[in-house]
């Protein structure tokens, strides 16, 4: 199934029921019936202003209702979802948007310098479309699809199709294209249905931004005409209010955010009874957070493992699964992402493709339906990942004798930063433009706020000068606020090896060394 048909499944049968209430828009709701006729018109329009089947369409926006029925819009016209992530810099977006072939941007008034850059800079893109108001030389969405018919019949499904290509961190600097296809969904939402509870009633909350992997999560609820809360940002104290004013059954957020309403000093005056579902992911979670998490929100705290390349359901775990017969945490649990998901096949292997006896560490690997067929037009990296019939996920862990999966390191380099993945070259080839940067290195320390803090290790040229907060800045302006790092270190010499490699290990050993991580 396509997520369009979990959602007309939930038109079919609960029409008059609330689909969204947009939050930042005064509580504003739409139901079933609404929104359906909306993404008919909007699909009617995308097609009948000229754009086929599987044309690349992005959407550059703040999580809002609008951009939602822009979003089923599209995929009523059988096109292809580019998710642009707002928080990036804007040649980062143009960058994307030209090598995955983008034709049409829809966008949010709140973006329309962004907007006026990638028309500029995007060859394949003819238009931008302003979702929400007609704004400088942009039509608006309402103006655009007069004139066309208000209903739209979609061809018959074909699982392989390309749903969207979204955007994957680089260790050369340059983002991935993922490509999903609508098997890559069922899957995931398959999985999803099997380990939790998803009922009539569901209120959703939605607060990680569309263009993340969580941004759909709603989607799950449409069967059971379910409503999707919608804010635009993940403010901590109002995603606190809002699960008790909304009366929120299932929300996502990061850790980091997570930390964040567990610091609120009225945390544990707000009512959480409605929680059945409170999921994190994206980023490794503290222990003693966690735990505290539990005895605040109650026994509902929900993880999900994944990667853009097998998204967000590699491995799960319940509520039900960290604790023992007579409702006590098992700690060891706690630490683990939860077991493979029943539609996967999950292994750890080594480095021959060889399946580890368990207790020993490993690589995540998996099979099936939930993997991506890879990257958009970069054959030599999907293969990179694709040894010996396995996706390979780049993380190493240990299973236990009843399948419970600790992560304990990553092969490479990336850093998880607040539920974002950072590669340091890219970070590292920022910092290379200034003039006074000899050499440098980028890594990941603990920190109790972001999961991992990035921090760069900086060599400087002899007799040249630089102040940290001008390179936090130069990276800043080049790739955006999450990639930039939080403290930058001056050295006067990297360590390398003999051959000249710059020795991270030894740069990472000072933070990770005193809790037990493996540092290589």
């Amino acid at each position: 199934m396509r997520i369009i048909d979990y959602f007309d499944q939930g038109v079919r049968y609960y029409p008059a029921s609330v689909a969204f209430i947009d939050v930042d828009e005064g509580d504003a709701e739409t139901t079933y019936r609404e929104a359906n006729d909306a993404s008919h018109a909007i699909a009617a329009a995308i097609r009948g202003n000229g754009y086929a089947k599987g044309t690349h369409i992005g959407i550059l926006a703040p999580n809002s209702t609008n951009a939602f029925l822009v979003l089923l819009g599209l995929l009523r016209a059988e096109a292809v979802w580019l998710p642009v992530n707002p928080r990036n810099a804007v040649p980062v977006n143009v960058d994307l948007l030209e090598r995955f072939d983008c034709d049409l941007l829809f966008f949010h008034s709140s973006f329309a310098g962004e907007a006026e850059q990638i028309v500029a800079s995007v060859s394949r893109v003819r238009e931008a479309i302003c979702i929400d108001a007609e704004v400088g030389p942009y039509v608006s969405l309402a103006k655009w699809s007069e004139g066309h018919p208000k209903t739209f019949v979609m061809g018959e499904e074909c699982p392989e199709d390309i749903s969207s290509i979204g955007a994957t961190g680089g260790t050369t600097g340059k983002s991935k294209g993922v490509v999903g296809t609508h098997r890559t969904i069922e899957a995931l939402f398959a999985n999803f249905y099997s380990h939790f509870q998803y009922y009539d009633d569901a209120r959703h909350l939605v607060v990680a931004p569309m263009t993340h992997a969580a941004g759909i999560f709603g989607c799950m609820h449409f069967p059971r005409g379910g409503t999707n809360v919608i804010m635009a940002k993940a403010d901590p104290a109002a995603i606190v209010r809002a699960i008790e004013k909304y009366r929120i059954t299932h929300l996502f957020v990061p850790p980091t955010v997570l930390y964040m309403m567990l610091s609120l000093p009225d945390v544990r005056a707000t009512e959480f009874s409605s929680l059945r579902h409170f999921l994190i992911g994206a980023a490794p979670t503290s222990l003693e957070k966690l735990k505290e998490a539990i005895d605040v929100f109650g026994p509902v705290m929900t993880e999900a493992y994944g990667q853009a390349e097998a998204p967000a359901a590699i491995a799960l775990k319940a509520p039900w699964d960290y604790l023992d017969a007579d409702g006590k945490i098992i700690t060891s649990r706690l630490q683990s992402v939860g077991r493979a998901a029943v539609h996967n096949k999950v292994a750890l292997l080594d480095d021959e493709g060889l399946e580890v006896p368990r207790g020993q560490s490993g690589e995540i690997c998996i099979r099936g339906s939930l993997v991506t067929p890879g990257y958009y037009k970069n054959p030599e990296a999907t293969k990179e990942v694709r040894q010996f019939g396995w996706h390979h996920t780049g993380d190493i862990a240990v299973m236990d004798e009843e399948g419970f999966i600790t992560i304990v390191d990553r092969k490479k380099d990336m850093i998880i930063t607040g539920g974002f993945n950072v590669y340091p070259n890219e970070v590292e080839q920022a910092l290379m433009m200034h003039a006074a940067v000899q050499d440098c290195a980028v890594i990941g320390i603990p920190d109790e706020k972001w999961g991992e803090a990035i921090k760069a290790v900086v060599q400087l040229k002899p007799a040249h000068h630089v102040g940290g907060e001008d390179l936090i800045r130069l990276v800043k302006d080049q790739l955006g606020g999450v990639k930039a790092p939080k403290t930058v270190d001056f050295v006067e010499s990297l360590p390398r090896s003999p051959n000249g490699k710059v020795l991270k290990t030894e740069l990472r050993k000072p933070y990770w060394g005193s809790l037990g991580r493996n540092v290589a």
